[in-house]
């Protein structure tokens, strides 16, 4: 019998799965990859090799009383974005259709279904404006889990930014970058969030049984050009040059606003950078 399913032990999913297993909680836990089996044998009572999509084996994962779901995807290499998340989004509708399933479901959504806001701040409150299909397809996943809502059962949507961690760390995104020209001035506002505070929001959100969107960013949110500087400092790398006369070729940009989350409670671990 499992107390919580995580739906997607990736990078972030394996993370959450180590926390609840320190909390003694009995965990379920799925995999699109047979070669993970004992690795996540070692953090789960129970591991399923399942696509998201498989309406059977959603069933098989959600059974003995499953009071919390996490829904932690990814696209993996194909990137197909509709099979990896409204497919699945859509499976589970469908299954909570004809069962009472989880309590509550937890999704680990994305920041860039805002779209273009201009470096203006955003909050949770303005619309989602996707410039992407994939952008448009992550929405549509949001909207098909929120019409699982019952007055018994929350659906909890984190809008997450970039993902920076363990394994994740600055200075191996932004190192291909040292000595290079980079095309435009670099002044796109960048939303990030560290991995131990997705694990913390998450038990957080699991704990208070909390509804609805909420950002997930911290606190503080330099220039493009400001971090990449900064992290080429801190690491002794080569200066990175900016060339106004280029387009950047970035399609979103805006301030996320976490103000929501923290009015709900939760106090971020890593609120600013620590290079």
């Amino acid at each position: 019998m499992a107390d919580v399913a995580i739906l997607g032990c990736g990078y972030v999913g394996t993370a959450v799965a180590q926390y609840w297993r320190g909390q003694a909680m009995a965990i379920a836990a799925t995999t699109t990859r047979p070669e993970r089996l004992a690795e996540l044998g070692a953090i789960a009572d129970r591991v399923l090799v399942l696509q998201g999509s498989d309406r059977s084996a959603l069933s098989q994962l959600l059974q003995d009383g499953v009071h919390t779901l996490l829904v932690c995807l990814g696209p993996g290499r194909q990137g197909d974005y509709q099979a990896t998340y409204l497919d699945t989004a859509q499976a589970l509708l469908h299954y909570l259709d004809g069962n009472p399933g989880p309590r509550q479901i937890i999704f680990t959504s994305t920041c860039s279904v805002y779209g273009d806001y201009g470096g203006a701040w955003v909050t949770e409150a303005d619309p989602p404006r996707p410039l992407t299909h994939n952008g448009e397809t992550i929405l549509a996943t949001e909207q098909t889990l929120l019409a699982a809502a019952t007055d018994l059962r929350h659906v909890c949507i984190l809008r997450l930014g970039g993902i920076y961690g363990p394994g994740r760390e600055l200075a191996k995104i932004y190192r291909n970058f040292a000595g290079t020209v980079r095309p435009g001035r670099g002044d796109q506002p960048t939303n990030w969030v560290h991995r131990q505070d997705i694990v913390g929001a998450i038990a957080f959100a699991q704990q208070q049984s909390l509804g609805g969107i909420y950002n997930l960013v911290q606190d503080e949110i330099p220039s493009r050009r400001e971090l990449i500087d900064r992290v080429c400092r801190a690491h002794d790398l080569a200066p990175v040059t900016w060339d106004p006369s280029q387009p950047d070729g970035l399609s979103y940009s805006g301030r996320i606003s976490n103000q929501k989350l923290k009015t709900a409670g939760y106090g971020f671990q890593q609120p600013t950078f620590l290079l």
